[in-house]
């Protein structure tokens, strides 16, 4: 498959795809798709979250990740992502809120779609994990 381009950033990324066998984002075209971010710290390897983070801070890092994500995959970050699904442990006014706050931040110059989950569990205790589209065109 040649034409698809897998890229995972240093740090967790790397981990992940050295030792589970999956990258952090694939370049089809003009499309760049984020595997699902969760609150890590994404420089570390093996993964590393800080322990008692409060629900604010996983939901601030997880969008952080999905944003290192996509530069090093080619993306300029948010503002080109259209699409997301945002899987959580828990639908909270908390949670919402922290979403809307995020996604108002990182996209201020448009609306993508999105699609948010009530999961029974994720990764390592994680409450929330976010993927993600990306066009590059203009």
């Amino acid at each position: 498959m040649s034409h698809l381009e897998y890229s995972a950033y240093p740090g967790f990324g790397t981990h992940a795809a050295a030792n589970t066998h999956y990258s952090q984002t694939v370049r089809v075209g003009d499309i760049i798709k984020v595997a699902g971010q969760g609150g890590w710290i994404h420089s570390s390897s093996p993964p590393a979250f800080p322990p008692n983070a409060s629900v604010s801070s996983e939901i601030e890092r997880a969008f952080s990740n999905v944003q290192t994500a996509l530069v090093h995959a080619g993306s300029a970050g948010w503002a080109q992502v259209y699409a997301l699904r945002v899987y959580v442990t828990e639908l909270s006014d908390e949670m919402s809120a922290g979403i809307i706050g995020e996604l108002r931040k990182w996209c201020p110059g448009h609306r993508p779609v999105m699609t948010v989950v009530e999961v029974k569990g994720l990764f390592a205790d994680m409450r929330i994990e976010i993927e993600v589209e990306a066009h590059l065109g203009g």
